[in-house]
C-alpha cells in the first residue's frame, strides 16, 4: 500500500514539474527504501540524501529525491514497460507478486548502494537521540526516590537500573557504529561519495 501512495505523490510532482520530492520510510526496511529509490529512480527522481524539511534528530526522516533533467522521458519509458506500477501492478526492477520491493537479480547491486547511502543518511540524524533518553531516565527515576527516601538499597536499584540502560545503549552504539563502517566502506569501495 505505501509503495503505491508513495509513487502515486511521486507521479503527481513529476506531472507537475517539481525539482524535489520528499519522501519517508514508511515501509519499515530500509532495504525497501532502497527499493523504493531505486523506482523512483526510473520515473526520473534521484535520491541526494536527507531532506532539509526533515526535522533534526527525528527517529523517520524525510529523504529528498531530486528531479533528472530527463525524468519526462524516463517516466514515459518507465510508464510504456510498467503501465500498472501505480494501480498496484508490477514495479520497475523489482518481482511481482505479493511483496512489490523486491528487486530483481539485475538491479540488486543498485539498489545495495542505495541501501548504504540511505543507512548512512540515517546515521546521521540522531547521534545523542540514546544519551538524551539516559538522561530523562535518571530524573525519572529521581521523582519516585524523593516520594520514598533516598535508602541505600533503593538508590543501589536505580543505579542498577539505569546501569541496565546504559550497557544498552552503548552496545547499540557499538553495533550503529559497525553498521555505520561496514556501509561506509560498501560506499567507498563502488566510488560513491
Amino acid at each position: 500500500m505505501f509503495p503505491q501512495l508513495q509513487l502515486t505523490a511521486l507521479l503527481r510532482d513529476g506531472s507537475q514539474g517539481a525539482e524535489r520530492q520528499d519522501a519517508r520510510n514508511l515501509q519499515g526496511s530500509w532495504r525497501k527504501f532502497a527499493a523504493f529509490a531505486y523506482v523512483a529512480e526510473q520515473y526520473g527522481y534521484r535520491y541526494e540524501g536527507l531532506s532539509p524539511l526533515s526535522p533534526r534528530g527525528s527517529p523517520n526522516p524525510y529523504f529528498a529525491f531530486h528531479r533528472l533533467p530527463d525524468a519526462p522521458e524516463r517516466a514515459a519509458r518507465t510508464t510504456q514497460h510498467c503501465p500498472g506500477a501505480p494501480q498496484g501492478g508490477q514495479l520497475p526492477g523489482m518481482r511481482p507478486g505479493r511483496n512489490r520491493l523486491r528487486p530483481l537479480a539485475e538491479v540488486r547491486h543498485e539498489v545495495d548502494l542505495l541501501h548504504a547511502r540511505i543507512v548512512v543518511d540515517y546515521s546521521r540524524t540522531h547521534p545523542r537521540r540514546g544519551l538524551t533518553a539516559l538522561l530523562f531516565l535518571l530524573m525519572v527515576m529521581a521523582i519516585p526516590l524523593s516520594q520514598t527516601g533516598f535508602s541505600a538499597p533503593s538508590l543501589l536499584l536505580c543505579g542498577a537500573v539505569w546501569l541496565f540502560f546504559a550497557a544498552l545503549w552503548l552496545t547499540g552504539m557499538g553495533v550503529a557504529r559497525r553498521r555505520y563502517a561496514k556501509y561506509r566502506r560498501v560506499l567507498r569501495d563502488s566510488g560513491t561519495t
